[in-house]
Protein backbone atom coordinates (compact mmCIF):
# COMPACT_ATOMS: atom_id res chain seq x y z
CA UNK A 1 0.00 0.00 0.00
CA UNK A 2 3.07 2.37 0.77
CA UNK A 3 2.78 5.79 2.70
CA UNK A 4 -0.39 6.91 2.21
CA UNK A 5 -2.18 9.90 3.82
CA UNK A 6 -5.96 11.02 3.49
CA UNK A 7 -6.25 14.72 4.37
CA UNK A 8 -10.06 15.93 5.26
CA UNK A 9 -10.67 19.52 5.53
CA UNK A 10 -13.44 21.88 6.21
CA UNK A 11 -15.08 24.98 7.52
CA UNK A 12 -15.72 24.30 11.68
CA UNK A 13 -19.41 22.92 11.46
CA UNK A 14 -19.35 21.20 8.37
CA UNK A 15 -19.27 17.36 9.74
CA UNK A 16 -15.48 16.77 8.88
CA UNK A 17 -14.53 14.79 12.18
CA UNK A 18 -17.95 13.10 11.84
CA UNK A 19 -16.99 12.01 8.34
CA UNK A 20 -13.23 11.05 9.20
CA UNK A 21 -14.35 9.08 12.25
CA UNK A 22 -17.04 7.25 9.79
CA UNK A 23 -14.20 6.42 7.57
CA UNK A 24 -11.46 5.54 10.98
CA UNK A 25 -14.76 3.04 12.22
CA UNK A 26 -14.70 1.56 8.16
CA UNK A 27 -10.93 1.03 8.11
CA UNK A 28 -9.03 -0.32 10.67
CA UNK A 29 -5.41 0.25 8.29
CA UNK A 30 -6.25 3.84 8.50
CA UNK A 31 -4.93 5.71 12.01
CA UNK A 32 -5.85 9.59 12.89
CA UNK A 33 -2.96 11.72 12.95
CA UNK A 34 -3.09 14.03 16.39
CA UNK A 35 -2.63 17.35 15.15
CA UNK A 36 -0.60 19.87 17.65
CA UNK A 37 -2.26 23.22 18.95
CA UNK A 38 -1.53 26.01 20.69
CA UNK A 39 -5.72 26.79 21.80
CA UNK A 40 -6.80 25.62 25.24
CA UNK A 41 -8.93 22.43 25.42
CA UNK A 42 -12.65 22.36 24.76
CA UNK A 43 -15.03 20.39 26.37
CA UNK A 44 -13.73 17.31 27.46
CA UNK A 45 -10.65 17.03 24.80
CA UNK A 46 -7.83 15.35 26.24
CA UNK A 47 -3.84 15.80 25.52
CA UNK A 48 -2.97 13.16 22.82
CA UNK A 49 -6.37 12.47 22.11
CA UNK A 50 -7.82 15.36 20.01
CA UNK A 51 -4.80 17.14 19.75
CA UNK A 52 -1.34 17.72 21.46
CA UNK A 53 -2.01 21.12 23.33
CA UNK A 54 0.88 23.29 23.21
CA UNK A 55 1.13 26.79 24.63
CA UNK A 56 1.93 29.65 22.14
CA UNK A 57 5.76 29.14 23.52
CA UNK A 58 6.06 25.52 23.23
CA UNK A 59 4.05 25.54 19.45
CA UNK A 60 7.05 28.43 18.31
CA UNK A 61 10.12 26.69 20.06
CA UNK A 62 8.76 23.09 17.88
CA UNK A 63 8.43 25.50 14.83
CA UNK A 64 11.73 26.98 15.50
CA UNK A 65 12.99 23.33 15.78
CA UNK A 66 11.53 22.20 12.00
CA UNK A 67 9.48 19.68 13.82
CA UNK A 68 6.38 20.46 12.14
CA UNK A 69 5.48 18.99 8.31
CA UNK A 70 2.96 22.05 7.99
CA UNK A 71 1.54 24.71 10.76
CA UNK A 72 -0.16 27.79 10.58
CA UNK A 73 -1.05 30.41 12.78
CA UNK A 74 -5.03 30.03 12.30
CA UNK A 75 -6.12 33.06 14.69
CA UNK A 76 -3.61 35.28 15.92
CA UNK A 77 -1.67 33.74 18.86
CA UNK A 78 -3.76 29.89 17.61
CA UNK A 79 -1.02 27.69 15.99
CA UNK A 80 -2.04 24.53 14.56
CA UNK A 81 0.05 21.68 13.14
CA UNK A 82 1.48 18.40 11.98
CA UNK A 83 4.07 17.25 13.99
CA UNK A 84 6.95 14.83 11.82
CA UNK A 85 6.83 12.28 14.82
CA UNK A 86 2.95 11.81 14.00
CA UNK A 87 3.76 11.45 10.76
CA UNK A 88 6.75 8.41 11.67
CA UNK A 89 4.97 6.90 14.52
CA UNK A 90 2.17 6.22 12.20
CA UNK A 91 3.82 4.96 8.77
CA UNK A 92 6.49 3.27 11.17
CA UNK A 93 2.96 0.80 11.82
CA UNK A 94 2.35 0.77 8.14
CA UNK A 95 -0.75 2.50 8.71
CA UNK A 96 -2.63 5.19 6.40
CA UNK A 97 -2.31 8.54 8.28
CA UNK A 98 -5.55 10.37 7.84
CA UNK A 99 -5.41 14.11 8.73
CA UNK A 100 -8.38 16.29 10.16
CA UNK A 101 -7.31 19.60 9.68
CA UNK A 102 -8.23 22.87 8.71
CA UNK A 103 -8.27 24.64 4.70
CA UNK A 104 -4.93 25.98 5.13
CA UNK A 105 -3.14 22.82 6.92
CA UNK A 106 -4.71 20.89 4.21
CA UNK A 107 -3.56 22.61 1.19
CA UNK A 108 -0.16 22.43 2.73
CA UNK A 109 -0.47 19.04 3.40
CA UNK A 110 -1.40 17.92 -0.14
CA UNK A 111 1.57 20.15 -1.40
CA UNK A 112 4.12 18.58 1.28
CA UNK A 113 2.26 14.95 0.12
CA UNK A 114 1.65 14.70 -3.46
CA UNK A 115 0.24 11.81 -5.23
CA UNK A 116 0.68 9.89 -1.75
CA UNK A 117 -2.01 11.88 -0.30
CA UNK A 118 -5.86 12.17 -1.29
CA UNK A 119 -7.04 15.59 -0.21
CA UNK A 120 -11.05 16.41 0.58
CA UNK A 121 -12.62 19.30 1.05
CA UNK A 122 -16.13 19.09 3.16
CA UNK A 123 -18.64 22.20 3.18
CA UNK A 124 -22.10 22.45 4.54
CA UNK A 125 -24.65 23.53 2.09
CA UNK A 126 -24.49 26.84 3.21
CA UNK A 127 -23.37 29.16 5.24
CA UNK A 128 -26.56 29.62 7.53
CA UNK A 129 -26.29 25.73 7.57
CA UNK A 130 -23.27 25.93 9.29
CA UNK A 131 -23.63 28.47 11.69
CA UNK A 132 -26.80 26.52 13.07
CA UNK A 133 -24.42 23.72 13.58
CA UNK A 134 -21.98 25.44 15.32
CA UNK A 135 -24.72 26.69 17.92
CA UNK A 136 -25.81 23.05 18.22
CA UNK A 137 -22.78 21.65 18.92
CA UNK A 138 -22.46 24.27 22.02
CA UNK A 139 -18.67 24.26 22.20
CA UNK A 140 -18.33 27.94 21.84
CA UNK A 141 -19.55 31.40 22.77
CA UNK A 142 -22.03 33.18 20.32
CA UNK A 143 -18.37 35.25 19.32
CA UNK A 144 -16.41 32.49 18.78
CA UNK A 145 -19.17 31.10 16.62
CA UNK A 146 -19.33 34.58 14.63
CA UNK A 147 -15.94 34.36 14.19
CA UNK A 148 -15.68 31.08 12.88
CA UNK A 149 -18.40 31.64 10.60
CA UNK A 150 -16.68 34.41 9.05
CA UNK A 151 -14.01 32.68 8.40
CA UNK A 152 -16.01 29.74 6.72
CA UNK A 153 -16.81 32.21 3.45
CA UNK A 154 -13.06 32.78 3.12
CA UNK A 155 -12.01 28.97 3.58
CA UNK A 156 -15.02 28.29 1.16
CA UNK A 157 -12.53 29.71 -1.63
CA UNK A 158 -9.92 27.21 -1.09
CA UNK A 159 -11.92 24.18 -2.32
CA UNK A 160 -10.70 23.79 -5.94
CA UNK A 161 -7.56 23.24 -4.40
CA UNK A 162 -8.55 19.65 -3.43
CA UNK A 163 -8.72 16.44 -5.09
CA UNK A 164 -12.55 15.92 -3.95
CA UNK A 165 -15.22 18.22 -2.57
CA UNK A 166 -17.86 16.67 -0.58
CA UNK A 167 -20.73 18.69 -0.07
CA UNK A 168 -22.32 17.54 3.91
CA UNK A 169 -25.71 17.97 3.07
CA UNK A 170 -27.18 14.27 3.99
CA UNK A 171 -25.20 12.63 6.17
CA UNK A 172 -25.84 9.11 4.82
CA UNK A 173 -25.17 10.49 1.21
CA UNK A 174 -21.71 11.98 2.70
CA UNK A 175 -20.54 9.20 4.24
CA UNK A 176 -21.17 6.83 0.87
CA UNK A 177 -19.11 9.61 -1.47
CA UNK A 178 -16.39 9.07 1.65
CA UNK A 179 -16.07 5.65 1.34
CA UNK A 180 -16.09 5.95 -2.39
CA UNK A 181 -13.39 8.25 -2.94
CA UNK A 182 -11.34 6.47 -0.11
CA UNK A 183 -11.24 3.00 -1.08
CA UNK A 184 -10.60 4.28 -4.74
CA UNK A 185 -7.59 5.84 -3.58
CA UNK A 186 -6.46 3.14 -1.22
CA UNK A 187 -6.95 0.62 -4.07
CA UNK A 188 -4.40 2.08 -6.06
Amino acid sequence: MGNKVLIFSAPSGSGKSTIVNHILDLHPEVEFSVSATSRPPRGQEKNGVEYWFLTEEEFRAKVAADEFVEHEEVYPGRFYGTLKSEVERIWNKGNVIIFDVDVKGGVNLKNYFGDQALSVFIQAPSVEVLRQRLVKRGTDSAEEIEKRVGKAAEEMEYAPLFDHVLVNDDLSAAFAEAEEVVDEFLSK
